[in-house]
């Protein structure tokens, strides 16, 4: 625990993120107790959704962005697809509150509910000391177990690491320089992502909506022109389970995300400039070797401990 970097005022402890746990999978903390945190973060999918857009939430009603995976969020800058959360500690308070999520209207009423339960004073007083079942201490034990969901254990990162048996394949290999040479401008550093936001050529300008619309991506937090149209990147770990692919998962397979970059995107005045290439469209110079290469690496990339730890799954 010592080695994941926490806020000075939310620092790890093992009661913490064990209490955080137990919320992460406790239905209670929906409107109709039926709904989880991990109802749509499945951990087997690297603690996403399968749908394109979930309706797994309270209303039964589809989200308007894809549910997006839980993959070493403590070195992450910027949460949600258009960083409208800065931190792990305020992230949990929109989908508490959405209507078509975990559905409470009001946090005072949730806040209430739960207090009326023994099980959860007595689980906040193990975690926090006594009279500590407030919304403050349920959003730090949240934060808390979701920074440990720490992937680090693929068939690639046991390879950089030089263990015995661990290889990749020369297909594999190659494919990994190229992911270096075509997509780490924005799949940056050993997190494989760069944090930032970038426009991919999903859309023209006019999809992108104005002021607060959900297809303006960071423009809709920042208010600015030059970021219609950008989303944050993902981090590419484990993305073989984490289908369907982009901010709205319009996109089912890797195979389909390969042939948007190399032929399917579409010119806008945000596109970013690692997509300008010379002839009639934007997009990356890949043949059908390098495609397929670059698909065997992304495979090594699929941490299995990961998605079975019994650390990160239901409580017993």
């Amino acid at each position: 625990m010592t080695s994941i970097p926490s806020p000075p005022d939310n620092p790890l402890t093992p009661e913490g993120i064990a209490l955080g746990r137990w919320l992460f999978h406790s239905p209670r903390l929906s409107s109709n107790g039926q709904v989880s945190c991990a109802t749509c973060h499945e951990q087997a999918r690297a603690f996403a959704d399968d749908a394109a857009l979930t309706r797994r939430g309270v209303s039964g009603r589809p989200l308007v962005r894809h549910v997006p995976a839980l993959i070493n969020l403590a070195w992450m800058e910027g949460l949600f697809w258009d960083g409208g959360s800065k931190n792990l500690e305020s992230l949990s308070l929109a989908p508490l509150t959405h209507p078509d999520e975990m559905g409470n209207s009001q946090l005072s009423s949730m806040m209430a509910r739960l207090s009326s339960e023994p099980e959860f004073a007595q689980r906040f007083e193990n975690a926090f000391g006594p009279d500590s079942l407030t919304l403050s201490n349920l959003l730090r034990a949240l934060a808390q177990f979701q920074r440990t969901l720490v992937s680090a254990d693929s068939r690639y990162d046991r390879w950089r690491r030089g263990e015995p048996g661990a290889r990749l394949s020369p297909r594999e290999q190659h494919g990994m320089a190229l992911v270096q040479r075509h997509c780490a401008t924005c799949h940056a550093t050993e997190l494989f992502t760069d944090n930032a936001y970038h426009n991919n050529g999903l859309d023209s300008d006019a999809a992108f909506g104005e002021g607060e619309a959900e297809s303006r991506g960071r423009g809709r937090v920042t208010q600015r022109a030059e970021d219609a149209g950008r989303f944050k990147t993902p981090t590419l770990r484990n993305v073989p389970v984490t289908a369907p692919y982009m901010h709205d998962g319009r996109l089912a397979t890797l195979e389909d995300v390969l042939e948007h970059y190399r032929g399917g995107m579409v010119a806008s005045t945000t596109l970013d400039a690692a997509f300008q290439r010379e002839g009639p469209s934007p997009g990356l110079s890949l043949d059908d070797a390098e495609k397929d290469a670059i698909l065997a690496f992304l495979h090594a990339l699929t941490d299995e401990p990961f998605l079975t730890a019994s650390e990160l799954a239901p409580p017993p």
